[in-house]
């Protein structure tokens, strides 16, 4: 999880406690949406005001909001941020502030009795990792924080 803010208008914003007293928007029934209900108790219980959050039903609305001056900060995956980040407004409309938080792997399901298949993608990501392209698909979408090194079954369990 990450926070984002507008391009050249962070306000002081790097942490979760520069956010109390802020409004922030997030996307509706995600990890971003627990963290801030989380962290605003936190503001609260500190006498340091409250994070007011507004929740849409996808992270382009929260961005529109965020990019409208409707909201002092976005928090989304850091994937999500990051690709805001790069490309919304040619890359001017957004950055990233702080530390990504609560970093958790991305991963494929498949059935559970699907061996072939699971083993066959696990091969496909590794030799992917091992030639260097994932490297530079990651570089290029500013991801590098959340990059693995080899493709793991249950690596997130």
């Amino acid at each position: 999880v990450s926070i984002y803010t507008r391009k050249g208008d962070d306000q002081g914003i790097r942490t979760w406690g520069d956010l109390c007293g802020k409004k922030i928007v997030v996307q509706r029934g995600t990890v971003s949406e627990d963290r801030a209900k989380l962290e605003n108790a936190k503001c609260v219980k500190a006498r340091k005001g409250r994070i007011a959050t507004e929740a849409f039903d996808n992270d382009q609305q929260a961005q529109t909001r965020l990019r409208s001056g409707g909201a002092d900060a976005g928090v989304s995956d850091f994937p999500v941020a990051a690709y805001a980040a790069k490309t919304s407004g040619g890359g001017n409309d957004f950055r990233i502030v702080g530390d990504q938080v609560e970093a958790a792997p991305y991963g494929i399901a498949v059935a559970k009795g699907n061996t072939q298949l699971r083993e066959a993608i696990r091969a496909a990501l590794d030799a992917v990792i091992k030639n260097g392209e994932y490297k530079k698909i990651i570089a290029k979408w500013r991801v590098e924080a959340g990059a693995v090194t080899e493709a793991k079954i249950n690596g997130g369990t």
